[in-house]
């Protein structure tokens, strides 16, 4: 391809990405140094911002709420993600169904999935997991406002909407993995399991440092599905630092659009930090296939 062609194509999304990422991304951190208040220009006030957000009790729950859930979240999606794609791929003419009915929780809106899901803990509309606990025996479980248990709904609604894509990844780096290391394996004695642990997770490990990049980045930025799911999310400490940005910068009419900002920039750090391992991960696979 020449140079002037390549220009050509690559200059409208070198454009849409200068505007829609490059220039909010610098507003953000020129106003994470200001006191800026909505439609009225921003007064310089340095790292005060910054300060403010780290010495606040609050933003250190967020923080650790949202990393923990990241991270169990994470684990969860990559184990289940491995173990369903395993399955689909030995299927052949049910298939095509089977993918289809696990992807409509995928392409569902976020909060209306939330909202939906909420429904089987929530007696006032049926509440059928509770009435399954009592079944077993089991007490009233206090879903949306104790903390613990309305942690378990979250991680659980997490999952329920990221699993289909963590699986479709999955299942096409399987699908990729050349049956003759499968035979070569079971010419040499190895179990199904020693067969998955030693020759096909290796072979396909760029695929899941993938999955575990984008459900890190998916994970850190929920905010949507908190809203009907824990309804006193900053009261139990279940709040995700998303919906403390929306607090802090929005909820009161924009008044600390300058510490919003800061939190952003603080969170933009934090996400880079948990995806640095993993960018370098796929770039050392990337490195070894050329």
């Amino acid at each position: 391809m020449k140079r002037r062609e390549f220009w050509l194509l690559f200059a409208p999304s070198f454009l849409v990405m200068g505007g829609l990422l490059v220039i909010p991304l610098i507003r953000t951190i020129q106003w994470s140094v200001e006191n800026v208040r909505y439609g009225t220009p921003g007064t310089f006030v340095g790292f005060d911002n910054y300060v403010t957000a780290l010495t606040d009790p609050r933003f250190g729950r967020a923080v650790l709420f949202t990393v923990t859930v990241t991270v169990i979240t994470t684990a969860i999606l990559l184990v289940l993600g491995y173990v369903i794609a395993t399955g689909i791929d030995r299927l052949t003419k049910s298939r095509p169904i089977v993918l289809g009915l696990l992807l409509v929780s995928y392409v569902l809106p976020n909060l209306v999935g939330a909202v939906a899901f909420s429904w089987l803990f929530d007696d006032n509309f049926g509440g059928l997991v509770n009435r399954f606990i009592g079944l077993m025996g089991g007490g009233e479980v206090l879903w949306f406002t104790d903390q613990v248990p309305n942690a378990i709904l979250i991680i659980a609604n997490t999952v329920w909407h990221m699993l289909p894509f963590a699986m479709l990844i999955i299942l096409a780096g399987l699908q990729g993995v050349p049956l003759e290391l499968r035979e070569s394996a079971n010419i040499d004695g190895a179990s199904p399991l020693q067969t998955h642990i030693s020759v096909i997770i290796p072979t396909i490990r760029g695929v899941l440092g993938f999955v575990t990049l984008i459900s890190i980045m998916d994970v850190l930025r929920m905010f949507d599905n908190l809203i009907p799911l824990s309804p006193q999310a900053e009261a139990i400490g279940n709040e995700s630092i998303m919906l403390y940005v929306y607090s802090v910068a929005f909820a009161n009419g924009a008044q600390e659009l300058g510490l919003g900002s800061a939190i952003n920039v603080l969170t933009i750090i934090l996400i880079l930090i948990m995806l640095i391992p993993f960018i370098r991960g796929i770039f050392k696979e990337a490195k070894a296939l050329r």
